[in-house]
């Protein structure tokens, strides 16, 4: 088993997020075959896609399912008719898969496109407005509670 150390690369990068790292390390972890193979893009500040290579495959044949923070896309093709198919050269990869991709917390799946042969799901982070950054004016006094005088009636 082959070991990848990304971590010269990482320290020398500015700018990725924790979903591309998430993402990286899971597939270096968790995937040890390149089929079918991916592309992962950030479209902007909060949104990405990754596109599948799914050539062959029908919406009927994929499944995309989200449990906990693992999207798992899974290809499955029926077999039926297969046996009296007579291949000179096989070039195109029709083999069952199943790719896993680990999301980054807040970030859930805003839907899946296939077209031309790729499957490409859209992904978005929601980040609470809790959690979002905001700014503290220097100076400024923020009003707690009041206490009140308790009066003396006994």
């Amino acid at each position: 088993m082959r070991s990848y150390d990304l971590t010269p690369y990482l320290r020398s990068t500015v700018g990725f997020d924790r979903l591309f790292n998430d993402l990286v390390d899971n597939a270096t972890k968790l995937e040890t075959g390149g089929y079918p193979p991916y592309n992962i893009e950030r479209t902007d500040e909060n949104h990405y896609e990754i596109t599948i290579a799914v050539a062959g495959f029908s919406e009927d044949d994929l499944e995309l399912e989200v449990i906990d923070r693992d999207l798992r896309v899974t290809g499955r093709r029926p077999t039926e008719g297969d046996e009296t198919r007579e291949f000179l050269h096989q070039g195109i990869a029709g083999r069952n898969f199943d790719r896993r991709f680990r999301l980054a917390e807040h970030v859930h799946v805003a839907g899946a496109e296939l077209k031309n042969g790729l499957l490409t799901i859209s992904l978005e982070r929601e980040i609470p407005e809790a959690k979002k950054p905001r700014k503290i004016e220097i100076g400024a006094k923020s009003e707690g509670p009041k206490v009140l005088k308790a009066s003396n009636a006994a």
